[in-house]
């Protein structure tokens, strides 16, 4: 049977030409290659800064695309599946190809779009890529998943990783394309409003910028990474969740550069693998509980008495940065200007809030879900899981990190919260300044502000949550 009809490669938190399993599979069989976003309901609920980028990066693809001699379809419609198969109509298509999300929406969704399609006699093929292990594949010596991430990253360090593969020499053409949208109808930047115009200095766009990345962390951090990755006013970190978010860089990418420095004898390359693996955890979590996502993983933790008031006066101190404890409001700060935040500030902040003020950590979730640019589903539950402890490898509910000394352990000399703090300083640090460019108008921020006291005194908020946690009833 010689099936010369067009394949319909159907993009979505995959957004590179490099090792991609689907795109390589289609490209192989020597049929035109049909490349689309559909801009559909999962997309559509997107919080604001997740979509901005998201948008970016769709942009970023077309343009790869086009240099390849190829074109990137768009499409807007609340439902994936009549989009897709208006294409196929329009195009003669007689197969989709995607590579695999682990989201429940989008499995339930894939599923359902799956049966349809096959149902009208459509080849429908999905491919791994996102993850290097699929979720069912790493079991426990008696057949259950891993819930603690030690023995998961024991079992799956030695597993092969399959090496990435090269970038198709070139996609088919069809003899004629189907009709596209155009990016900027979309406004996918709508939500951001003028924060896009800060953020956007940050912002790591694309394939090759991510590849650009990756080697720059190789060849100069990964070595002492170990010990520069909890210092949030160093580089010391590869910032690559922000690229491995949509699929920009592939983790099998990630990790056989990592394997060649650890071979290279850099001794930090093992704590980057782990991360990665750390990331392939929470995503196996998020496959076999999916409760993670918006209850306690913990379900003993449902009887805890979380505050659940998102618009408290605490929260929104929170969410402004303006606690009064340094750390924490530095990189709240930092999260509106750049769209991401340090990982020992993520934990700092998190800690803060669900403990210090005893708030519902899924107001912290949402918060985050709103604002980074480098959000992913399973990442941000876990995290914020861990830091309250409802969570999977949770810190003790007893651990409750001081916000002043960890500043005083990892920034002494003050470098991270000068650059991130105005007011009370004569002369602000640029970023501190753009921090006010970015929020909303009606916060009626200003840089010369003074500084606030401390909304909670940390030694106070800390006995409280010992106090709560230790008269629990869960």
């Amino acid at each position: 049977m010689n099936d010369t009809s067009p394949i319909l490669i159907w993009f979505r938190r995959d957004l590179r030409l490099s090792d991609h399993a689907a795109l390589t599979a289609a490209c192989q069989t020597g049929r035109p290659v049909i490349p689309v976003f559909i801009h559909d309901g999962l997309v559509e609920k997107l919080a604001a800064a997740p979509k901005w980028r998201l948008g970016l990066g769709v942009g970023a693809l077309a343009e790869t695309l086009s240099a390849k001699g190829s074109r990137l379809i768009l499409r807007r419609g609340g439902c994936a599946l009549s989009e897709i198969q208006k294409l196929i109509c329009e195009s003669g298509a007689g197969a989709v190809y995607w590579s695999r999300l682990y989201d429940p929406e989008t499995v339930s969704r894939d599923t359902s779009l799956k049966e349809a399609l096959q149902t009208d006699g459509i080849d429908v093929q999905s491919f791994g890529g996102h993850l290097m292990f699929e979720p069912w594949t790493v079991e426990t010596k008696t057949g259950g998943y891993y819930k603690v991430y030690t023995p998961f990253w024991n079992n799956v360090k030695a597993r092969g990783v399959d090496m990435p593969r090269g970038t198709p020499a070139a996609l088919k053409s069809p003899a004629t394309w189907p009709a596209s949208d155009t990016l900027a109808e979309w406004r996918m930047d709508a939500a951001m409003d003028r924060g896009a115009a800060v953020v956007r200095p940050f912002v790591q766009l694309g394939e090759q910028a991510a590849q650009a990345r990756l080697g720059h962390f190789i060849d100069e951090i990964v070595s002492n990474y170990k010990a520069t990755r909890d210092i949030p006013a160093a580089d010391g970190t590869s910032n690559l969740s922000e690229n491995l978010s949509l699929g920009e860089i592939s983790p099998h990418q990630c990790w056989h550069a990592g394997m060649r420095a650890l071979q290279e004898g850099k001794a930090g390359a093992e704590t980057f693998l782990k991360e990665l693996v750390w990331r392939e955890f929470a995503y196996h979590l998020m496959h076999h509980t999916p409760r993670i996502l918006d209850r306690n993983w913990r379900e003993d933790w449902d009887a805890f008495p979380w505050k659940d008031d998102a618009r408290a006066t605490e929260v929104r101190a929170w969410k402004k940065g303006r606690t009064g404890v340094p750390f924490v409001d530095a990189a709240m700060r930092e999260l509106y200007v750049t769209g991401r935040m340090h990982n020992r500030g993520r934990m700092i902040v998190a800690s803060y809030l669900t403990k210090h003020l005893l708030t519902d950590w899924r107001i912290g979730q949402k918060w985050f879900e709103e604002c980074l640019i480098d959000w992913d589903p399973a990442s941000n539950a876990m995290g914020w899981q861990w830091s309250a402890g409802s969570g999977p490898d949770a810190t003790p509910y007893f651990r409750v990190f001081n916000p002043a000394t960890q500043l005083e352990k990892f920034d002494p000399n003050r470098a991270y919260a000068d650059r991130w703090i105005a007011e009370g300083r004569d002369a602000p640090h640029q970023d501190a300044l753009s921090f006010f460019d970015a929020i909303p108008r009606h916060w009626g921020m200003q840089p010369d502000d003074g500084y606030p006291d401390p909304i909670v005194a940390l030694d106070a908020g800390r006995k409280q949550a010992l106090a709560v946690y230790e008269n629990r009833r869960f």
